[in-house]
């Protein structure tokens, strides 16, 4: 079992980012994943800061895209990250966040075939392949070769793909070395892990890292620990398809209310549409030892890295502290 923790350089800086890393592997917490919206701070440069700053700690973005960027572009970034870590890096790559791309007027037609070339590419670059054209539709590189990086060896970087719905899980468990898989409920990781065990036993692959990427609240205070995850629950909610939510026994009506408050950015009629139900589908909130015994269900799912996630509590420091001492 191994543990993350996820932060988002939007509302932090780059620097608070890095001493909450360094506190975190004082803690001996395993991963750093750092998330990638082109209207926050980049990850590329915070995963450098990061890397400097750090001994132990595996670091990667969670995750990029092959829409914003391409195989050869993340393939350089994650040998380059891997030289500055000393072999520490990992790579966290999905289909793209369908709701922002179209406003970067990006049309995401086929995301799951070029996810698919896109690790493909890169693991060919980090590997020091020339790449010739193969008949690729989106990446048939033509003589590509990364020329001036220094690259892992046979070692490589681990490839993490970010999976939600069926054909992304079952391409994970095919090309993937893990999944970073949104959900914080074992309810969610009993339909994912059998579609990713299938396609790994289907290629005779072992080994394979489940990641759960939580949204995370802990402090002594259980209703301060619940408060403050209800505006990450309501935005799960609202984003969900139907089936996920009556898969959890939500109030549809309540989540219609969420959604609409959220449009029109009333956060204050959103919190109260959310319910304890709507909190213990979509995050993991709570005591210490409320925390502790859901990450041990996880576990007992079939998940092998627990990824602690926004907002991890009311206040960020006291709750990795929290989770050094009680959880990992």
């Amino acid at each position: 079992m191994s543990y993350g923790i996820e932060f988002v350089p939007g509302n932090i800086n780059v620097k608070q980012v890095v001493n909450y890393c360094k506190l975190a592997e004082s803690k001996d917490i395993d991963f750093a994943w750092i998330t990638n919206h082109y209207n926050n701070r980049h990850c590329y440069p915070t995963l450098a800061a990061i890397a400097q700053a750090t001994t132990t700690l595996k670091m990667g973005p969670g995750i990029m895209n092959a829409f914003t960027d391409t195989p050869a572009a993340m393939a350089s970034f994650a040998c380059t990250l891997d030289e500055i870590s000393e072999g520490r890096a990992v790579m966290g790559i999905g289909p793209g966040d369908l709701s922002t791309l179209p406003k970067l007027a990006i049309n995401p037609e086929k995301p799951v075939g070029r996810l698919e070339e896109a690790v493909v590419q890169m693991r060919k670059l980090i590997a020091g392949e020339q790449v010739s054209k193969s008949g690729m539709k989106f990446f048939d590189y033509d003589g590509a070769k990364l020329t001036g990086v220094s690259l892992p060896g046979k070692k490589g970087i681990p490839m993490y793909i970010g999976a939600q719905g069926p054909k992304v899980l079952e391409l994970a468990g095919t090309i993937g070395d893990g999944a970073l898989i949104n959900a914080s409920n074992p309810k969610d990781f009993e339909v994912a892990i059998p579609i990713i065990k299938a396609a790994c036993e289907k290629v005779g692959k072992k080994n394979f890292d489940i990641g759960a990427y939580t949204a995370m609240s802990i402090d002594k205070n259980e209703k301060k620990a619940r408060n403050a995850a209800k505006i990450v629950a309501a935005f799960i909610a609202a984003g969900s398809p139907e089936p996920l939510l009556q898969r959890h026994g939500l109030d549809l009506a309540k989540v219609a209310n969420i959604k609409a408050a959220l449009g029109k950015f009333d956060f204050k009629t959103a919190g109260e549409n959310v319910d304890d139900a709507t909190i213990d589908a979509f995050t993991i909130a709570g005591t210490p030892d409320t925390v502790k015994q859901k990450c041990e269900d996880l576990m007992k799912s079939g998940v092998t890295q627990v990824i602690f996630g926004s907002p991890l509590g009311p206040d960020v420091v006291n709750s990795i502290r929290l989770l050094g001492k009680y959880v990992v």
